[in-house]
């Protein structure tokens, strides 16, 4: 098994920046593709970037590309999601998750993190 914890949710303005992390413990990080995904409140978690075990492959939803940038520290256990010219409709919780291959469903991770609460105003 694999534990998540997410950090480095908080609240800011359109326009800004945020760095979350996900630290895991467990079980070989390295062995594990990762995902983020997010929910905004009375919404469905939704796919939001994900890694593949190496790092070598990236994917992102389209309304993310060239804004957020995903990445991993395999030697630190970490994967990161660098969010930068954050909008309001950004806001919401967001979860790293860990399987064995990358997958754009929340069916496709056995493994989740608590959560982050990020919030953009206008």
């Amino acid at each position: 098994q694999v534990q998540l914890v997410e950090s480095g949710g908080g609240s800011v303005q359109a326009g800004g920046s945020l760095r979350l992390s996900c630290a895991a413990s467990g079980r070989t990080f390295s062995s594990y593709a990762m995902g983020w995904f997010r929910q905004a409140p009375g919404k469905e978690r939704e796919f939001v970037a994900a890694i593949s075990r190496s790092g070598g492959s990236k994917y992102y939803v389209d309304s993310v590309k060239f804004r957020f940038t995903i990445s991993r520290d395999n030697a630190k256990n970490t994967v990161y999601l660098q969010m930068n010219s954050l909008k309001p409709e950004d806001t919401g919780v967001y979860y790293c998750a860990a399987n064995q291959y990358y997958s754009y469903s929340t069916r496709g991770y056995d493994y989740w993190g608590q959560g982050t609460q990020v919030t953009v105003s206008s």
